[in-house]
């Protein structure tokens, strides 16, 4: 027989010899143990309550700049977009006409002063002379004379008054501290005494004003949870500010303007808060979002990377109990950084699964193993306690598995 049938006929013998029924059954250890799942435990935390409004930028004062005299405009001495404060000249104007009429009103004053002096000498020489050539009626006419002099030069005063109001008001200043607008006019230019066009704006900024409007059922509420003590008031209300880029703004707010009536058509209460503003971060005009701190509410904080929000609403979670997971319906008032502020369906002390979700069921086996979240909401840091926990579980895994599969074997 030739080599390749002696190998054909050997491939047919061990083909049709029994298989051992030990051989046959197949090893054990595709079947999984309870899964393991990442777990924290809740604690009963003091939280700052607040309300979340939308809120639009206003500035702390704004004025618009019009000259009080008219004339050409000879210098434009600030430059747009720089810090002036208040007093600052930003324009000026020709002084020739009114440098005149200045000094015209303190000639007519001069001369003013020069009819009391003379109008006062003949009162005082008739009154010396009353009875002895000079009568009665002489003395009361020079103290007529005396008096209209006095009148003229009370006018004089005011009309050099004006005139040097007029002079000095050539010079346009800026009244508040702020920001001057680009110039509306250039060198050269015609202005008129309280035109309807501004020369330019000043807007101050620092500090700034944000209003908002808040819902008064919603203020009926908060100040029912202050009567029945769920929630501790603070000494006063605090604002955090989110910028349109989503950066919370560095310097807090301070209320400046409580609302005093509930608008008939929003039924809102309008507030405004004070913001400061030193690097004009915060424009007049921006609407930005308000975090408004009433107060302080314990409560127990569930992390939202351990929740899911179902087809109808509700927001669940998943808690350990006796070594099983069940599912719970959560209520919140609210949220702080990465977690719900939960009012029912947890309670301190509870053992939230945080990781390890994925195709978890209510009532399922699992394995717990302590882990902690970061301020991101990022799973991280598994204790060296939990890292033993879970190799001391897969070592008695392994065990059970090495044993069923001798117990196989014997009995087979």
């Amino acid at each position: 027989m030739s080599l390749p049938a002696v190998l054909v006929a050997a491939l047919l013998v061990i083909g049709l010899a029994p298989i051992s029924p030990a051989l046959a059954q197949p090893v054990p250890g595709g079947a999984r143990g309870p899964a393991e799942v990442g777990v924290v435990e809740l604690e009963l935390s003091t939280v700052p309550f607040s309300v979340t409004l939308p809120g639009r930028a206003v500035a702390a004062a704004q004025t618009d700049i019009r000259p009080r005299v008219g004339g050409m405009v000879k210098e434009i001495v600030y430059r747009p977009g720089q810090r002036v404060k208040a007093g600052d000249v930003l324009y000026r104007l020709e002084p020739d006409t009114f440098e005149a009429a200045y000094a015209a009103a303190q000639a007519e004053l001069a001369g003013a002063k020069a009819g009391v002096s003379t109008a006062q000498a003949t009162v005082d020489r008739y009154a010396r002379l009353e009875g002895t050539g000079v009568t009665t009626s002489d003395l009361q006419t020079a103290q007529s004379a005396l008096a209209q002099a006095e009148a003229a030069l009370a006018s004089a005063e005011a009309a050099v008054q004006t005139a040097r109001l007029d002079l000095d008001r050539v010079e346009i200043r800026s009244p508040i501290d702020g920001f001057a607008d680009v110039s509306t006019v250039s060198v050269g230019a015609i202005v008129t005494a309280n035109q309807t066009d501004a020369l330019t704006t000043v807007t101050a900024m620092d500090p700034i004003n944000v209003d908002v409007s808040e819902s008064s059922a919603r203020i009926l509420r908060v100040r029912s949870q202050i009567d029945s003590g769920a929630l501790q008031r603070g000494e006063r209300l605090e604002a955090v500010l989110t910028l349109e880029n989503g950066e919370t703004y560095a310097s807090p707010g301070t209320l400046v303007t409580p609302g005093q009536q509930v608008s008939t058509t929003t039924g809102s209460v309008d507030l405004r808060f004070e913001f400061g503003n030193p690097n004009r971060m915060i424009l007049p005009g921006q609407f930005l979002r308000v975090a408004v701190v009433v107060g302080q509410q314990k409560a127990v904080l569930v992390p939202q990377r351990g929740t899911e929000r179902q087809a109808d609403g509700t927001l669940t979670a998943f808690i350990l109990r006796d070594g099983k997971a069940h599912q719970v319906t959560l209520t919140y008032s609210g949220t702080h950084e990465n977690a719900w502020i939960t009012t029912e369906g947890v309670a301190a002390g509870d053992l939230l699964i945080v990781d390890g979700l994925n195709n978890l069921t209510d009532g399922a086996e699992v394995v717990p193993v302590p882990v902690t979240i970061n301020a991101q909401g990022v799973v991280e840091d598994v204790t060296d306690d939990a890292a033993d926990e879970v190799d001391t579980t897969d070592e008695a895994d392994t065990a059970d598995e090495a044993g069923a599969t001798e117990a196989t074997g014997t009995e087979d």
